[in-house]
């Protein structure tokens, strides 16, 4: 009988794994994830079919469809960009079509970017903003912890909460999972929204490691707004001392593309709470406040297109003279490799700023895997020491600059939900220049090969490039 039962649950798991397998060739991503499922699912279906739950691309049909219906409640908050429209003329070369058919949204002018360029820097200008909200604040973060840092921002929400601010909080259910049941209730009771709904999610959606949101954003009573790398945690202040010093950085952004970030954060919002918000908010568009041309991408698996490595490639694609890019992860498709080695064989000085100290131990393993083939057509690779970076910048010649959540890698290109705010202003581009200068100033230009490094790199990054398409 014990035979028969376990013969009968064998059967069933490989009837599943089969069925999976052709689920996974219609739904995946890439054509390498559909092979790496298909093969993970037939040849160990015991272990494939109960990860393929958690990690799987499955779903996504339905979510698509339900992500879209959240963005088509907000299209006529859309600024139109004709009333907008003035162009930097130091930037008109930049094409800015390939940009702005990503985000769905044009560059509009008028706006003032202000660099926060380490975690100090940050908290203190966002715990500011949250002070001197009037009306309400829109909080966004992958990871929220209530920690020292954390229970500072949580005190501070909750006492702007009590003074009649509407504070609407949204965090990623498994990246802020630590947060303890006393502090959710604690923010319930002082009237923060997004706490109930995020704690009463399908038990599904909040252990599914795909379709996260990785954003981090605050905005302040619709004309002030932040964005950028940092989440809120004692780590994100160097007091971490397996990390070190945490290089971060944000961007505190004034101006009509505030209403750009508000857009997304209301698409979310829906998604969270199922609730629109197009009477809770200011809509009107920011008055001037500088001369930047600033764009909001927001990008994640729902897109049409895979809209993160699009925007990548056409900021590649535009270079006349450099590529400089800060990224904690570094785990690129093959379109990204070849526009990488293409730019550098053209002439374009290429930089990739990455981490030396270990974060997540696969795709820091991963990223040797592909460091000799670009070094090999000319592109430097630049290893960060002094802490652990985890900046995602991007600088392109002296004009096209940005700052946001989105790394360089899989994840972050077809599984998460991100944004990068993209400028075009010389002096913006000057800034962060001046600010990557500071970094590479920390960092030592790789010049071992793959077969140079220690045993275990030599021996690891082959095969963790193997899980490339989930890293």
């Amino acid at each position: 009988m014990q035979g028969s039962l376990l013969a009968l649950l064998s059967a069933v798991f490989v009837g599943l794994a089969v069925w999976l397998s052709w689920r996974a060739a219609q739904t995946a991503r890439t054509p390498q994830g559909a092979v790496g499922w298909v093969v993970f699912l037939l040849t160990t279906p015991y272990i494939a079919v109960l990860l393929y739950g958690l990690f799987g691309p499955h779903r996504y049909k339905r979510r698509t469809k339900e992500r879209r219906r959240s963005r088509l409640l907000f299209d006529d908050k859309r600024p139109d960009p004709e009333d907008l429209r003035v162009s930097c003329p130091s930037c008109d070369r930049i094409d800015r079509r390939p940009f702005e058919r990503i985000a769905g949204m044009a560059f509009v002018p008028g706006n003032r970017a202000e660099l926060l360029i380490d975690g100090q820097a940050t908290f203190d200008a966002l715990f500011d903003a949250i002070d001197r909200a009037e009306h309400y604040l829109l909080v966004q973060f992958y990871t929220l912890r209530d920690d020292g840092l954390g229970t500072e921002m949580i005190d501070r929400l909750i006492a702007a909460a009590e003074r009649g601010v509407a504070v609407m909080l949204h965090t990623d259910a498994l990246g802020s999972n630590g947060l303890r049941r006393a502090t959710l209730r604690r923010m319930e009771a002082a009237g923060i929204n997004g706490i109930a709904q995020a704690r009463n999610r399908p038990i599904a959606r909040r252990v599914q490691i795909n379709f996260r949101n990785h954003r981090k954003t605050l905005i302040v009573d619709g004309r002030e707004a932040y964005l950028g790398g940092l989440n809120v945690g004692d780590d994100y202040m160097g007091r971490n001392p397996a990390f070190g010093a945490w290089r971060d950085s944000f961007v505190r952004l004034t101006g009509p593309a505030v209403t750009q970030l508000q857009l997304v954060f209301a698409e979310d919002w829906h998604w969270l709470t199922g609730k629109a918000l197009r009477s809770d908010l200011q809509w009107s568009i920011p008055a001037p406040t500088g001369e930047t041309e600033a764009l909001v991408v927001a990008t994640g698996p729902t897109d049409g297109e895979d809209g993160a490595a699009a925007l990548f490639f056409a900021a590649i694609a535009a270079a006349e003279r450099r590529i400089w890019i800060s990224t904690p992860y570094f785990v690129p498709d093959l379109a990204l490799i070849a526009a990488l080695k293409h730019a550098a064989t053209r002439g374009r000085e290429v930089r990739i700023l990455v981490p030396d100290t270990i974060d997540h131990y696969l795709p820091w393993l991963a990223a040797f895997a592909y460091f000799d083939e670009l070094r090999e057509a000319g592109v430097e690779i630049w290893r960060y020491s002094a802490g652990f970076l985890h900046q995602k910048a991007l600088l392109i010649d002296d004009c096209l600059s940005g700052i946001g959540s989105t790394n360089f890698d899989n994840r972050s290109f077809r599984l998460n939900f991100e944004t990068m705010a993209l400028f075009l202003d010389t002096g913006v581009a000057s800034e962060v220049e001046e600010m990557l200068r500071a970094d590479f100033a920390r960092a030592a230009c790789l010049d071992k090969t793959l077969e140079q490094q220690p045993l275990a790199i030599r021996l690891g990054a082959p095969l963790a490039r193997l899980f490339a398409p989930v890293l």
